[in-house]
């Protein structure tokens, strides 16, 4: 009788040390740097790819005629007015002008955006009356804000920034309502526990918990950001504004230079992809990797 007890309480300590073994592995995130070959072949190799595919499909349609030359340019005459920029010294200047204005109106919404999130997300009479709003203005396009803010404002960076903060700052308000509705409640009653309350708990619960909706906001903002600030651009261009990338697209067109039309075009989304790249991955990956969400594919 001793043996067989003896027998099962090993074997109970056996079924322990596994249970323990296999929660271990699944709280260790594997974590190895990537050799420069296979980041070139899973990360670089891929969008080469497509942008080759892109030009040479390009390239074809330009050759069957299957339209207007003057409508649809070669791809070397978009290069044509990309070179003619870059030889007179204005590509840098003109795209400096319209990523400046875009990135300080980004950090201006972010800093309007965020409080006014927390606080419609935290106080329920205050959702209950500026909730639907945000929504609505979410849903709005920017570019109807255009019109008044000239009327408001005049032709000047004001009127600029004015449009970007009326399309970025719903946006960010609602991705970190978002992100704080997908906040567990145990987490918040668990923070109070240990006295973090109000701002503290704010601070140090809410915004570290709802930092994926939050991100997902930011993003988007940007993006309304980026895309109010051409439709500002492209509708109320002058010269006292300075030459952006609205007004390069919009001067194409008043000139009927559709090359330079695609180089705008391009341009604009050249900005847009690399300030994703650079910026916004990054974070994502940050954030899912510190929770341990980063796959391994």
């Amino acid at each position: 009788m001793a043996s067989t007890d003896t027998k099962a309480g090993a074997g109970r300590t056996d079924d322990l040390e596994g249970l323990e073994a296999g929660l271990d592995a699944l709280d260790t995130v594997e974590t190895r740097r990537t050799p420069l070959r296979e980041t070139l072949l899973r990360k670089v190799l891929p969008p080469v790819v497509a942008v080759v595919l892109v030009l040479v499909v390009w390239q074809l349609l330009v050759w069957a005629e299957v339209t207007d030359a003057y409508k649809l340019p070669a791809p070397s005459a978009v290069w044509d007015s990309l070179s003619r920029m870059w030889l007179q010294g204005t590509l840098f200047g003109v795209m400096w002008t319209s990523v400046s204005r875009a990135l300080l109106g980004f950090v201006l919404a972010l800093a309007i955006g965020t409080p006014l999130g927390l606080l419609v997300a935290r106080v329920k009479v205050v959702r209950a009356a500026i909730g639907p709003v945000l929504s609505g203005l979410q849903s709005l396009p920017s570019v109807a804000w255009v019109p008044p803010a000239v009327l408001w404002l005049g032709l000047n960076d004001r009127m600029m920034f004015a449009v970007i903060l009326l399309g970025a700052v719903p946006s960010i308000a609602n991705g970190l309502v978002a992100g704080v509705d997908q906040v567990p409640p145990l987490f918040l009653r668990a923070g109070r526990t240990l006295g973090a309350t109000g701002l503290r708990g704010a601070w140090h619960v809410v915004m570290p918990a709802a930092l994926p909706g939050y991100l997902a906001g930011l993003k988007q903002g940007w993006a309304f950001s980026w895309r109010s600030l051409m439709a500002a651009e492209i509708i109320a261009s002058s010269p006292e504004l300075g030459l952006g990338l609205g007004q390069l697209l919009e001067n194409g067109r008043n000139n009927s230079d559709m090359p330079g039309i695609f180089l705008a075009i391009l341009l604009i989304l050249l900005v847009g992809i690399a300030v994703d790249l650079l910026v916004f991955s990054p974070l994502e990956r940050a954030v899912l990797r510190r929770r341990g969400l980063l796959g391994r594919g």
